[in-house]
């Protein structure tokens, strides 16, 4: 049977409302793991502040540490919806509107005026896809340090 693929994160509870939790990740780029990354002008640490539904927000303290994951076909999925789909639709009107009326001007305002409805609907449709990229979480069993104990 094929392993389901996650991506994780960990990650600290920022607030916890209703039942959400805003959680902060750090999202690292590459760079932060090469062994180089002193000799090199590039730092891509970032901290991204994400919602978390759950069913229990009692159960969660602020402040605590989590991780923070998804399934892998969920970020294929927000890469198609979020970078090909319009590079399809814009590099298709361009080519039919080319095509039709021979001015390369407007093909190209034809061409980014097409991304307007698209984004609009995305936007209508934002409830339906937040429960589609719904992230899931798990607590860290990290235990705190024993205080008064001399080794």
């Amino acid at each position: 049977m094929k392993e389901i693929q996650q991506i994780e994160h960990e990650g600290i509870i920022k607030e916890i409302y209703s039942n959400n939790l805003k959680v902060s990740i750090i999202a690292k780029s590459a760079c932060v793991s090469c062994q180089l990354k002193t000799s090199c002008s590039v730092s891509d640490v970032e901290e991204k502040i994400i919602d978390v539904s759950v069913n229990n927000p009692e159960l969660y303290k602020q402040g605590e540490l989590i991780t923070v994951f998804y399934k892998q076909t969920l970020g294929y999925r927000a890469l198609f919806l979020g970078y090909l789909l319009p590079f399809i639709i814009v590099f298709t009107i361009l080519i039919l509107t080319i095509s039709i009326t021979g001015n390369e001007g407007i093909a190209g305002l034809t061409a980014l005026a097409a991304l307007i409805p698209y984004y609009l609907i995305l936007h209508f449709k934002k409830d339906k896809i937040r429960k589609t990229f719904s992230f899931s979480i798990k607590k860290l069993n990290i235990k705190p340090p024993l205080s008064g104990v001399n080794i």
